[in-house]
């Protein structure tokens, strides 16, 4: 049997979709390739599906069948080995939800991330207190300081990625009530408030803050994330996260309407260049 993992990285995403249009091109059904490596046909399509992680040995035989020669069954082989690679984010298996890990591998490998949150400063521009500070007052059940802790490690891990080469664009529409609501002391969101600015002005970052006196948009009912990648073979995924889990959306239609709601809350909220001057005035409040 192919072993379950949390997430797929990019990498096995692309290889599997890879692998299923190499069959399809060879016209071999599912039905067929299964029978090759004496599986169900569950698991090729999970296989294609970067549900498992795909294993040498069943490579070996798929690909030749596919009618691969030799030297490209060999390319194909070593660049599954490297995209088997952990990721390094399952070094924090015993924090990271499944239903999450799964958004750290598209948010480390996004080209674009757009992102709309109603309720806290997005966790890619949290300060180290303010994460603290949520994850400490938002426990449901009972508080452990030592996961908390492990958490706050994480999503400074996470939050490497604005800064490092190749940066992905990241395009954050926030509202008003994020800082107007207080997590913590008047010194931590000061804080907090600094670090948007600092963030604000690197090149691949915008902040966009949607005012309660602008009314009502498109983005009011639940925060989203939208990512887009630079391998045609990964379609944008729209990620909605609720208390217990999260949805990946990649259908077309609604991958298209949150496209829509976003374009529309960023011709609605304050601009890049008006947001900063509003949280400097906010950072000499409090």
């Amino acid at each position: 049997m192919s072993e379950p993992r949390s997430a797929p990285t990019i990498g096995q995403l692309v290889l599997s979709r890879q692998l299923r249009g190499l069959r399809e091109r060879a016209g071999v059904t599912r039905e067929q390739a299964a029978k090759l490596l004496h599986v169900t046909v569950a698991t090729i399509r999970r296989m294609e599906a970067a549900e498992v992680a795909l294993k040498i040995p069943y490579l070996q035989v798929l690909l030749p069948a596919y009618g691969i020669d030799a030297a490209d069954v060999a390319a194909f082989l070593e660049i599954t080995e490297e995209a088997n690679k952990p990721g390094w984010w399952q070094r924090f298996h015993d924090v990271l939800p499944g239903w999450f890990s799964g958004y750290v591998s598209l948010e480390e490998a996004a080209k674009t991330i757009r992102t709309y949150e109603p309720h806290f400063v997005p966790g890619l521009l949290q300060t180290e207190e303010y994460t603290r500070e949520i994850l400490r007052t938002g426990a449901v059940g009972q508080f452990d300081p030592d996961r908390v802790e492990r958490h706050v490690a994480l999503r400074k891990q996470r939050q490497a990625l604005l800064t490092r080469e190749n940066a992905p664009t990241y395009w954050a529409v926030v509202d008003e009530t994020v800082l107007l609501r207080p997590v913590g002391s008047a010194s931590l969101m000061r804080d907090q408030v600094a670090r948007l600015l600092e963030m604000s002005e690197l090149p691949n970052v915008t902040l966009q803050m949607a005012e309660l006196s602008a009314g009502h948009h498109p983005g009011t009912y639940t925060s989203f994330v939208l990512f887009r990648f630079d391998v045609p073979e990964v379609p944008d995924v729209v990620y909605v996260e609720y208390l217990t889990g999260a949805l990946y959306l990649d259908d077309p239609t609604e991958v298209g309407e949150h496209k829509e709601a976003m374009d529309r809350m960023v011709a609605h909220a304050e601009s890049a260049s008006r947001t900063r001057e509003i949280l400097t005035d906010l950072h000499r409040r409090f």
